[in-house]
């Protein structure tokens, strides 16, 4: 890849949209579907590391795999119509563009619904990397070229900080502003409609 073209990373969950709302309604159908004990109001607090991570609260080891795969089954009926972008997600991904840069999404989130959600929002990244969490991302980063990474959670910042990419957090998902610096953000905004300004001056300097 030309190294002159500028590419931004961004996370999905909690920095590009919000998906609070879709992944409770699929933790509520999971539990009634299996008749396991689900906390989706606690499930939603910690987004971010993969699905198996919070399964291991409600499932035995055993039956965290089979889970998962009814979750992600479930998933498109219940949680895309239901997940809306987050404020500035659209028009950060637009100010990437119209510097001339390219836009990728790396998430932790299975790569199928990933791309559901970013076509029913309209939103078209130039790459699409789904599955990778935390220092794994670094992996795709480098790949893409990427220096620039946009994340939530101190999982992302370190991923960024692994592929020796620009950390930006945004203060709108699990870890909250004095998280973020300490886990080594280089900038942390409170949201994305903070982004196009940051990245302007980012560009410029």
């Amino acid at each position: 890849m030309d190294s002159r073209v500028l590419t931004v990373g961004f996370d999905l969950d909690m920095t590009l949209i919000d998906s609070r709302p879709g992944i409770h309604a699929c933790y509520v159908a999971l539990a009634a579907r299996t008749g396991a004990y689900i906390d989706a109001d606690l499930a939603i607090t910690r987004l971010g590391p993969p699905l198996a991570e919070e399964l291991a609260y409600w499932f035995p080891a055993a039956e965290i795999p089979a889970m998962a795969d009814l979750y992600r089954e479930m998933y498109p009926a219940i949680a895309i119509a239901a997940t809306p972008a987050m404020p500035g997600a659209p028009e950060a991904i637009a100010a990437v563009r119209a510097a001339g840069g390219r836009a990728i999404v790396v998430t932790a989130k299975y790569e199928p619904n990933a791309k559901l959600h970013l076509e029913h929002l309209g939103m078209e990244p130039d790459e699409l990397v789904g599955d990778l969490w935390a220092e794994a991302k670094a992996d795709a980063l480098r790949e893409h070229g990427a220096t620039v990474y946009v994340g939530d959670h101190t999982g992302d910042v370190r991923g960024a900080r692994t592929a020796q990419a620009y950390s930006v957090a945004v203060a709108t998902g699990p870890c909250d502003e004095r998280e973020l610096r300490e886990a080594g953000a280089d900038v942390v905004l409170t949201d994305l409609t903070a982004f196009p300004e940051w990245f302007t001056t980012h560009r410029h300097r």
